[in-house]
């Protein structure tokens, strides 16, 4: 109010031109607004509930901007068939420290399971790297070298059950659950160096590859969106219209967990109105 700011709330913007001007807006209130800057602070495609559309992206490509492509970040990774019931029965569970890596990326924060598969920072970080059909490799005792640590609990404990032992590492249901998964439950003194091997892989570096991801509906971001290479970096005006500007998640730019991308929005909107103040 202090700045004469005039707000329009459940007003939908049928069409925006470009004149000699400025901006010319239709409204979905028979008003035509007019403006010598224009700036798009629409945001991505995330969480669509809230209202979150294409908009901002359809104004940039009406004025000659590319469109770098979008897909949800920040996101839970969803399974089918065995994994995806493994998942659904540790619903709940989480693993902190864990550390989960796609290529080059890795990370190291809390994993959690979920009905739809997994979720948890760690897990959310990875997403924003992870491409379809690629595996994501999950260490779940990162503290550890597990075929020697197993090694040692088979001599000193040779009559206890895998399970039992792995008990002692992760959560009950899960050292269960993976126990099971790697086929070799039984007596410690009775699994032979191969068999370690391949439980150790389970707990060192499971290599899962996810059918999907959660979508738009749960991503925290938005992957992609106006090429910054037409934006200037100082006001972000746009470099091949005059007076339009674009800030925040609209662009491609996207942060890790932790309030960067809440930073960002912040900060490439006070840059631009402190240009246009």
């Amino acid at each position: 109010e202090k700045s004469n700011v005039v707000f329009w709330t459940g007003t939908e913007i049928f069409g925006v031109t470009k004149n000699d001007s400025g901006f010319s807006i239709k409204t979905s209130q028979n008003m035509i607004v007019t403006c010598s800057a224009l700036v798009i602070a629409t945001g991505g495609l995330s969480i669509p509930k809230i209202g979150a559309t294409s908009f901002g992206y359809k104004i940039a490509e009406q004025f000659g901007h590319h469109i770098i492509p979008t897909r949800a970040g920040l996101v839970p990774l969803t399974f089918t068939d065995d994994t995806s019931k493994l998942c659904a029965e540790l619903t709940g569970l989480s693993v902190d420290p864990s550390v989960v890596s796609t290529g080059k990326t890795k990370f190291d924060e809390a994993l959690l399971f979920t009905h739809r598969g997994l979720s948890g920072p760690v897990i959310l970080q990875i997403s924003s790297y992870w491409s379809e059909t690629k595996p994501i490799h999950v260490n779940l005792v990162p503290h550890l070298k597990a075929f020697d640590w197993l090694k040692e609990k088979r001599k000193s404990d040779p009559k206890k059950m895998l399970r039992t032992v792995m008990e002692e590492l992760l959560p009950n249901r899960l050292a269960d659950a993976l126990a099971a998964v790697s086929g070799h439950d039984g007596q410690m003194g009775n699994l032979n160096d191969k068999k370690l091997t391949d439980v150790a892989n389970i707990l060192n570096n499971w290599t899962l590859i996810p059918a999907g991801t959660e979508g738009y509906r749960t991503a925290e971001v938005t992957l992609g969106g106006v090429d910054t290479k037409d934006i200037s970096s100082q006001n972000f005006e746009s470099r091949m219209t005059p007076g339009l500007h674009f800030i925040g998640e609209v662009l491609d730019v996207t942060g890790h967990l932790g309030g960067f991308n809440f930073q960002w929005a912040w900060a490439s909107g006070f840059c631009c109105g402190e240009s246009l103040s």
